[in-house]
């Protein structure tokens, strides 16, 4: 229910605001996966070993230029469709070690992603098999507990592990190594610390992409929510939020000429991309009246003022286990 995975690239998506964008407007994403933090986002889980499944569904019908007016490929045209899909185990493990006085954790993610991409108007329909995208790991994770309060602190990283051909429309991989720091705290508003309040932030860092000298602009992302816990935190409700901006401009290392839009780079300086989101946050326990076995998590966003990116929805459900299951009585 934490930071979960890495998603399938918008290359394919982004390459179409190329063909109909001024070129200032061209923009490459990040690593981060958005949503992937709730309503508890400045919050570690007790010590022991937790094992997640995960699911993350994006869909996007609208491209926004760098004035959140969107693009579209000729009178009359939606401009096209990209959905994709996010699959991964991941496991979790906070220890009982502490440092600064906080426990400190560690995380693994490895994540499957497909897509598919449709552009009515340029002749375009391409579906992606299903394939191993960027690993991410988090060495150092730390988590402190306070009386009104939690605090989350850390470092993790993306490794290229992914399928990705520079230029390519079916990259599951972004290509490139991103290092992100991160840091967070959810806050209790009430004395049986049953209404949280959080944020994190998440600063990306990324390498030069794979055979180019393009390099991703810094990241800026911030995802939390306001929640509501019932049963002794088993059952939360709330509404979840994510925010990203874009906050150095893309480098492609060398200008680049495009048919019918001109040269671009090699800063792509006019025009950082952001969005922001809002949406439903549950999560439901599956438990006996013994055991507490699973804890369910879904989340749902619709993405507003959007500007030089795409502008969708986004579903994520996670169902994480802790092993061993928790005894209730």
């Amino acid at each position: 229910m934490k930071h979960i995975t890495q998603t399938l690239t918008l290359g394919a998506f982004l390459a179409l605001a190329t063909l109909v964008a001024t070129p200032a407007q061209a923009q490459y994403n990040g690593s981060h996966s958005l949503g992937d933090f709730g309503v508890q986002s400045g919050s570690q889980p007790g010590p022991g070993l937790y094992a997640s499944l995960f699911y993350y569904r994006y869909n996007a019908d609208t491209l926004k230029d760098r004035n959140g007016n969107p693009i579209t490929l000729s009178p009359g045209s939606s401009g096209g469709n990209l959905g994709m899909n996010a699959y991964a185990p991941i496991l979790w493990y906070v220890s009982k070690v502490k440092i600064l006085g906080a426990n400190y954790g560690a995380m693994a993610v490895v994540p499957w992603a497909n897509g598919a991409l449709e552009a009515p108007a340029l002749g375009l329909n391409e579906p992606t098999g299903t394939r191993f995208a960027d690993l991410y790991i988090r060495p150092l994770d730390l988590g402190w507990h306070a009386n009104n309060a939690d605090f989350a602190a850390g470092f993790g990283f993306y490794a290229p592990s992914g399928h990705y051909v520079d230029g390519g429309s079916d990259n599951t991989g972004m290509g490139m190594w991103t290092a992100e720091p991160f840091a967070g705290a959810t806050l209790y508003l009430d004395a049986k610390k049953t209404v949280s309040l959080a944020t994190t932030a998440f600063w990306e860092l990324h390498g030069t992409k794979k055979d180019s000298d393009t390099k991703v602009g810094q990241i800026l992302t911030l995802e939390g929510g306001l929640g509501k816990s019932f049963l002794g935190g088993g059952v939360i409700v709330g509404a979840a939020y994510y925010a990203q901006w874009k906050a150095t401009a893309d480098n492609l290392g060398v200008a680049r000429t495009f048919p019918g839009v001109g040269t671009i780079g090699p800063a792509l300086d006019n025009s950082k991309h952001r969005v922001f989101a809002l949406g439903p946050d549950v999560t439901l326990p599956v438990a006996t009246k013994k055991k507490l076995y699973a804890l369910v998590n879904i989340r749902y966003f619709w993405e507003m003022g959007a500007r030089t990116k795409t502008e969708g929805q986004t579903l994520i459900i996670a169902a994480t286990f802790p092993i061993p299951s928790v005894k209730l009585q």
